[in-house]
């Protein structure tokens, strides 16, 4: 997932670097050190899932710009990720069109 998300974000131009990690925790540690202008997680993940990596980003910066990834099973999380501060959420399968429309309107949101 982490490998065509990063191809769709640098092929559309929407990013220049691409930081990754394996788990929340480590995707918070990220996140803290680097302040990328966009993050992308997924709901489920080791060590700390989606939501509570994101509630840890935004106490860290309430204005971080957080998209969520799901599975189509999973949608009803989502609510719970907007509700903790995400901006928006991709769904998976992805449709590479769609991932970069969702990204790029968080990008230029203020």
């Amino acid at each position: 997932m982490r490998v065509v998300l990063k191809d769709i974000l640098v092929s559309h131009g929407l990013v220049s670097q691409v930081y990754e990690a394996g788990d929340g925790v480590a995707a918070v540690e990220s996140y803290r050190q680097v302040k990328p202008d966009i993050v992308t997680m997924d709901v489920n993940m080791p060590k700390a899932d989606g939501i509570q990596a994101l509630k840890a980003i935004i106490q860290i910066n309430p204005r971080a710009k957080v998209v969520m990834v799901t599975s189509v099973e999973q949608k009803h999380i989502v609510q719970d990720a907007i509700r903790a501060g995400a901006r928006d959420y991709v769904v998976k399968p992805f449709d590479r069109s769609n991932v970069a429309m969702v990204i790029s309107k968080v990008i230029r949101a203020r």
